[in-house]
């Protein structure tokens, strides 16, 4: 973010300073504030041992962690295939194909979790192997996005030169290939491992108590319990955990890094074998990401092992029939949903946008506020809401039940995303024209209005568009900050799917197919307008 301009063009200091106060002021109060309130509370450590040692706790650990590690691994292997496509090859419909991947990825863990309930068969759910593959899933999109740029980077002609020499394709990927794409692999298990790890929309959904994890553990300690100690023990341990693997992660890319230098251009299959395996992986590519969204919305039209509708007509009251209530309205749920994501919306691009141009005007001194509006994405949403929950508990500022505090959780949660869309922006802006407008007679606060504001103003629609889609899905935080009585709409789903009958059940399915809809379409808009506006 450093530009060489000696800082003539800056703002003045008092007018930095205001941009900067509001996202300081929330993320302060909202973040590092709760984060400290739950390290402290972990201080005792007599509770925490007590805790940590339990029976149940060391049992729910070892799923936690292996199921994380297992769902590393069959993501690591499902995702090279399409990797090496989107990344090595050019073909019609490449594009299409990159951005199909991403799908299942920004979809809400409910709707994911319905998608594979409404795909597997009855006896899947509580499974282990059910939460890994839609663990898997949903983590593809990481593995193309991180060892796929990396493979990008391999130049063709250090792979002629090993052919040359006679070695095999097998040889050149265990000695080239692999350690060149080790960095990447480190990078992107440990992102998958974290979300595996952290998941708690999927394994609500999926899971049962055989299969549960420490993030469900703690919101059911939490919520059901009332042990606010024990859930920011386990959540502040699982904390732990995760920075060690990132730690581990960063070591071995730093280790194992490699520049190169030479044609890496995708190349275009021209011999027959080579166009059946592009085709083959592209259909193949489609159809798994396909498949379980296609599934969710047909069995949402199967009542009790009948075509029916009734799961998207008897939606009025909230009934099974006249008398015997479901307990959840749908149509509130949609209401409050939209209500919620308004809020939210608002305040993540409000904040998202101020915290943006703040880091861009301070240039390296920034980075402190840059890595607090980065901080809600390096936790679960469980944590968030948990964090805001001890800490707004006790007079006089008990805001649990106050209607705006899970838009604030839900907005925290669609914060980094926000910033680093904006950011990404500024990153283009020619310091060079602000010096222009300067020599010409503007003043440094009319520069800075006509040269950078009006060149980030563009991209807010886009950013509003993924927060949206953010605040419609997010689930964790939600779940421990939701307090009026009306459940959003992945709070409906998991209500609908938890319930027996098969009316419910379609219903929950129903909701998804719904969500499914707005939020990819959302997310869509975002992505094409983020490419119509790209200098």
């Amino acid at each position: 973010m450093d530009r060489p301009d000696g800082g003539l063009n800056r703002l003045p200091r008092t007018v930095v300073a205001g941009l900067a106060t509001p996202p300081t002021a929330v993320i302060g109060l909202f973040v590092v504030v709760p984060a400290t309130v739950l390290a402290v509370r972990t201080v005792d450590l007599g509770a925490a041992r007590d805790v940590l040692f339990a029976g149940r706790t060391a049992s729910l650990a070892w799923f936690t962690l292996w199921q994380a590690v297992v769902s590393t691994v069959v993501s690591l292997a499902v995702g090279m295939v399409p990797a090496h496509l989107v990344a090595r090859r050019r073909f019609r419909g490449v594009a299409a194909i990159r951005a199909l991947i991403v799908v299942p990825f920004m979809l809400p863990t409910v709707v994911t979790g319905a998608a594979f309930l409404a795909l597997l068969p009855t006896t899947a759910r509580g499974t282990w192997w059910a939460v890994v593959a839609a663990h898997a899933y949903v983590n593809v999109a990481v593995v193309v996005r991180i060892v796929g740029a990396a493979w990008e980077t391999i130049p063709h002609d250090l792979i002629a030169a090993a052919r040359t020499l006679g070695a095999s394709s097998v040889q050149v990927a265990r000695r080239i290939v692999a350690p060149l794409l080790l960095p990447a692999i480190a990078a992107a298990g440990a992102v998958v491992f974290a979300f595996s790890a952290t998941s708690f929309g999927i394994v609500r959904i999926l899971g049962d108590t055989g299969t549960s994890t420490i993030e469900a553990e703690v919101a059911r300690r939490a919520l059901q319990y009332g042990d606010v100690g024990g859930a920011v023990v386990l959540s502040v341990a699982q904390l732990v955990v995760l920075a060690a693997v990132a730690g581990l992660a960063a070591r071995v890319r730093r280790r194992h890094a490699t520049v190169l230098r030479g044609d890496a251009t995708p190349t275009v299959p021209r011999r027959r074998p080579d166009r059946v395996r592009v085709a083959l992986g592209a259909t193949v590519t489609t159809l798994v990401v396909a498949t379980p969204l296609a599934a969710l919305t047909l069995m949402s039209l199967r009542v009790d092992g009948r075509w029916s509708t009734r799961a998207w007509t008897s939606w009025g009251a909230g009934e099974i029939r006249p008398g015997i209530s479901l307990g959840i309205d749908p149509w509130a749920s949609v209401r409050a949903s939209v209500t919620t994501a308004i809020v939210a919306t608002l305040l993540a691009v409000g904040i998202g946008t101020l915290a943006a141009l703040a880091i861009d005007e301070m240039r390296g001194r920034g980075r402190w506020l840059e890595v607090g509006a980065m901080l809600p994405l390096a936790v679960s949403g469980v944590t968030v809401g948990l964090g805001m929950l001890v800490t707004f508990a006790v007079p006089p500022i008990d805001w649990r039940g106050e209607w705006w505090l899970v838009p604030v959780g839900q907005s925290l949660v669609g914060l980094p995303f926000v910033t680093r869309l904006v950011l990404g922006r500024l990153s283009v802006v020619d310091s060079d024209q602000r010096n222009a407008a300067l020599l010409l007679g503007a003043t440094p606060i009319r520069a800075w209005w006509e040269v950078v504001v009006r060149r980030v103003a563009p991209v807010l629609a886009p950013a509003a568009a993924l927060a949206a889609a953010v605040s419609l899905g997010e689930f964790g935080a939600t779940t421990l900050l939701s307090r009026t009585g009306t459940k959003t709409l992945p709070l409906a789903i998991e209500g609908l799917l938890s319930r027996p009958g098969g009316l419910p059940r379609s219903q929950g399915l129903a909701l998804a197919t719904m969500l499914m809809l707005a939020t990819g379409t959302l997310v869509a808009l975002a992505e094409r307008s983020t490419r119509a506006r790209r200098p």
